[in-house]
Parts: structure tokens; C-alpha cells; sequence
């Protein structure tokens, strides 16, 4: 048996696709079918039951692959390690977000991760904030991105920037081109709002109340794509963080202003699974999002913020302190190299809700499966 097969397994799970995991895997979606049989027959057991749509796991499929996930994600993690003594980041970073982050954020960072580290490999998935969680918790995902980050038994978050949120409105509202904009000024005004059901809707609802403002709520939607399109039409004001409107803003087609309150922001943070084994491919690319997420006051802790993220899993899993520093010494003098894929899903956006993926699937230099006959 070869780890290739238990690869293209686990690949079929995650995907819950054979023809997905084919694509991912190089191979025909009969060749797909041909490795689940003979581990079938090796085992003795059906792992999965295809006569359900979409096929199931039986109980023994899933304990089959929580064992092949482990497997697989150690021999990746293991051949990073190695790889890594001699400066080369070429691992895979499996990123969980929800859409607003995903849309506003990650491209430039994608871009800029694989300039510095050619040979890694961004697989990037936009969920709804729940399905987030549920994927780093599952391992179906190294990091996940949300707004309004809370840790629990079994994943930790640690917020990785704030943004604060504005007024926005049509060009054609009296506010439009005004200074700071104070809530209490906002009574009886038109709003936009998000889902009553969604955390930022109810830090927004609260900040009115404590500023004594009634407004009245014209339209809600679970998205902040929606939201904007719907202010430029004139429905209703908004309050949206500040990145997610420079577009509009600098096409004319919106108008924002800082609120006279600095208690509305919007936090956003990293999840990953407590006690995984971050790989280097995976390290690198916190360091790069912490980094620019910081303000510059916060630079003289970036060394410590990091080590809290992720150095204590790591060192209880066995890696010297010593050796994660030199091997993230050489990592960092890696040489900037070729330009790469910048590509965001082509599909309209429908916001938290969207389910979209976004591979950003540069070959693995020497890659393992290559090398498997």
C-alpha cells in the first residue's frame, strides 16, 4: 500500500467528489474508483457506501480515514521539516474564510506568500462563518478567517486585525462628503442592516442603542456585497468596515465617513486546531498575515505574538526552539522569485453564505507523489 493511495482516499472525503479528487491527484476519476476498491479489498470492509447521493462514509470509512488523514498529514508535515533545513518553504496551506475576508484581503496576500515561496502551494476555501469553524475543528482546513474570533476546547483564536467600521451612503444622501458622523445624528434614518442573526448586526444594533438612536431598518442581508449594492440604489444607510468599501468609494458610487465613536470595529482573527502540527508552509503564512495585520506600535511584539500562535503546539510536539529558528532563518532568505496565478472566483457574491473555492496550485517541487510509484 502506498501513501499516494491513502492520499487519494482522503482527497475523495474531503472533496466529497471523485471527480475532484481525480483532478487534484493528476489522475482519471476510473483510476480514482480503482485505488477506493483496492483498498476496499485490502481492508475488507466497504469504506464508503455509494449507493447514497452524495455517497456516505460507512463506519468503518470514517475510521479508516481519521487513521489515512493523520497519515497523510504527518508525512506532509515531516517532509517540510526536512525540506526546510535547507531553506525551502514547499509545503501546501489549506485557508478556511469567510467571504468578505476572502474577497478584500487574500488575493494580495496569496500573491505576495507565493512570490516569496514559489514552491508552496495556497489552497483557499470561502465557507459560511460556522462551516469555517467546523473545517479547521475537522482538519479539513491548517487556518481558518473570521470576523469576531472566539476560541474553544478544541481551536484557538487569536485576533488578527481590527477594522473599523463606517458610515456609508449614496452619493445623493445630505451626509454624503461630511466629517465624522455621530450615531445620535442618525435617528429615524433608513438602514441596511445585516442579518439580525449574525454578531456584527448586534454589535451594530448595540452601539445605536447606547447612543440613544432609533433608526429604521429598510432591508437586511446576510452579506456585505448586497449591503453595498443596495445602499448605492439608495435604499438606506450602512455601516460597513472600513477595507470592503474602497472600491465603491473611489468609484464614486459610495460615500463613507468615519464615525465621531471609534466602538464600532469590526475583529478579525486566525483560527487553527489546538495541538496540530503546524507545518512550515503553514507557519510562514501567519507570519506573513500577522505581520501586516499589527499596527506598527505592535512590531516590537511581533516575535512573542507569534511564538503564543504557534510555537507552544510545536514545541509540544517535539520540534527545538533552536531548530525552529534557524529553520525559519533560512526560510526568510529565500529568494523572491517568479510571478503567480491571481485568480478570485469569477462568480457573483453572495457574501458569508458563499461557498466558493480558490486554488492557488503552484506544482510541489519534488513532490512526493511524483516520486511514488
Amino acid at each position: 500500500m502506498h501513501l499516494k493511495s491513502l492520499k487519494i482516499f482522503c482527497d475523495v472525503v474531503y472533496r466529497r467528489s471523485f471527480s475532484r479528487a481525480a483532478d487534484d491527484n493528476g489522475i482519471s476519476q476510473s483510476g480514482v474508483s480503482q485505488v477506493i476498491n483496492q483498498l476496499e479489498s485490502r481492508v475488507g470492509v466497504k469504506l464508503i457506501d455509494r449507493s447514497k447521493r452524495p455517497f456516505a462514509l460507512t463506519p468503518e470509512g470514517e475510521m479508516y480515514y481519521e487513521g489515512c488523514r493523520k497519515l497523510v498529514d504527518r508525512y506532509f508535515a515531516l517532509e517540510e521539516e526536512v525540506r526546510s533545513l535547507h531553506g525551502e518553504v514547499a509545503g501546501r496551506v489549506r485557508v478556511a474564510s469567510i467571504y468578505s475576508i476572502g474577497l478584500h484581503h487574500m488575493s494580495r496576500y496569496v500573491r505576495e506568500y507565493m512570490t516569496q515561496y514559489p514552491k508552496a502551494n495556497v489552497r483557499l476555501e470561502y465557507l459560511h462563518p460556522h462551516r469555517v469553524y467546523e473545517a479547521v475543528e475537522n482538519d479539513q482546513a491548517d487556518l481558518g478567517l473570521v470576523s469576531y474570533p472566539k476560541s474553544s476546547r478544541t481551536i484557538k483564536s487569536v485576533v488578527w486585525r481590527e477594522e473599523p467600521m463606517m458610515f456609508v451612503c449614496a452619493p445623493s444622501h445630505r451626509f454624503a462628503g461630511r466629517g465624522p458622523v455621530a450615531l445620535e445624528e442618525l435617528e429615524g434614518e433608513a438602514v441596511v442592516s445585516f442579518d439580525a442573526d449574525l454578531t456584527i448586526r448586534r454589535e451594530i444594533d448595540r452601539a445605536l442603542a447606547a447612543h440613544n438612536a432609533e433608526v429604521r431598518v429598510a432591508m437586511e442581508f446576510d452579506n456585505i456585497e448586497t449591503i453595498k449594492r443596495a445602499v448605492e440604489i439608495g435604499a438606506g444607510i450602512a455601516f460597513l468596515p472600513e477595507p470592503t468599501i474602497a472600491r465603491e468609494v473611489a468609484a464614486g458610487t459610495l460615500c463613507a465617513s468615519p464615525l465621531a465613536t471609534d466602538e464600532l470595529v469590526r475583529p478579525l482573527g486566525l483560527l487553527y486546531r489546538r495541538g496540530k502540527e503546524l507545518g512550515v508552509t503553514v507557519r510562514r503564512f501567519i507570519d506573513l498575515l500577522r505581520a501586516d495585520g499589527l499596527r506598527p506600535q505592535d512590531l516590537a511584539d511581533k516575535d512573542l505574538a507569534d511564538r503564543e500562535l504557534v510555537d507552544k503546539d510545536l514545541a509540544d510536539n517535539g520540534h527545538p526552539a533552536a531548530d525552529r529558528a534557524a529553520a525559519a532563518a533560512e526560510a526568510e532568505r529565500d529568494a523572491i522569485d517568479s510571478p503567480v496565478l491571481d485568480r478570485l472566483p469569477q462568480e457573483r457574491a453572495s457574501g458569508e453564505d458563499a461557498q466558493l473555492k480558490s486554488t492557488y496550485n503552484k506544482p510541489l517541487a519534488g513532490n512526493w507523489l511524483a516520486a511514488t510509484p
